[in-house]
């Protein structure tokens, strides 16, 4: 059973999403303000967290910039700002998804499906540990490191690396990508693949310290590239 916590001050909201969630199989606990949610979190397995960014005690920012430190659990933003440079902040703290008040509880919950959906494991798991040079992606632990280091990926990005170094040396159009990452529900820009690459790649050492590298192949895609040891 899918176990979700929602993190949102408004009762009215929480209800109703409980209600509905609960009514899709889901088992949900709620937290009023950021501090809660904190608390539930850490004594507890989720599989997915929804997350309000205008919360009492400690706002979402604060909540997931504490969780991405622990733990890849998919996150999707709840609220009412739905400005460009919100849902880009937003992104960048680690949130997966990000749904803008109204909202439809299908849409929502279509939205949760894909997230889960994505999760490495969910569907094409297919080895438990993957090694490629100095870099290790470990699908039971959830997490990825390189020299040794973890590095700290959001779901979408985890998903892109991880689709890629079982693949080296194929090349991915930006389609593909999204096909294989974000799934049947989204209808966005491909360009957002863009995105969720160079944050990815920004968050690599130096090429320097590794032996493979993701290539942007000019008109179609990416892929990622292995180099000669020597």
């Amino acid at each position: 059973m899918t176990k979700l916590l929602i993190a949102e001050d408004n009762e009215q909201i929480t209800e109703v999403v409980r209600t509905f969630a609960e009514k899709e199989g889901m088992a949900v606990d709620i937290a009023h303000d950021g501090q809660q949610a904190l608390d539930l979190f850490y004594k507890n397995d989720y599989d997915l967290i929804l997350l309000d960014i205008m919360m009492p005690k400690l706002d979402g920012y604060q909540v997931i910039k504490r969780i991405r430190q622990e733990s890849l659990i998919p996150v999707i933003f709840l609220t009412a700002k739905g400005e460009d440079y919100e849902r880009i902040m937003g992104l960048d703290y680690g949130a997966d998804d990000y749904i803008v008040k109204p909202f439809s509880l299908g849409e929502l919950m279509a939205r949760i499906r894909a997230v889960l959906r994505r999760m490495p494991g969910s569907t094409e798991k297919t080895e438990a540990k993957v090694e490629l040079g100095n870099l290790v992606l470990d699908l039971d632990a959830y997490t990825c490191k390189i020299n040794g280091e973890m590095i700290p990926l959001t779901v979408k990005e985890f998903s892109i690396l991880y689709l890629m170094a079982t693949n080296v040396g194929k090349v991915f159009t930006r389609n593909a990508i999204l096909d294989r990452v974000w799934g049947d529900d989204y209808f966005g820009d491909a360009r957002t693949v863009d995105s969720h690459i160079t944050r990815l790649r920004s968050k690599l050492p130096d090429k320097s310290q590794r032996q493979w590298d993701i290539v942007t192949v000019r008109g179609i895609g990416y892929k990622l590239e292995r180099y000669s040891t020597r």
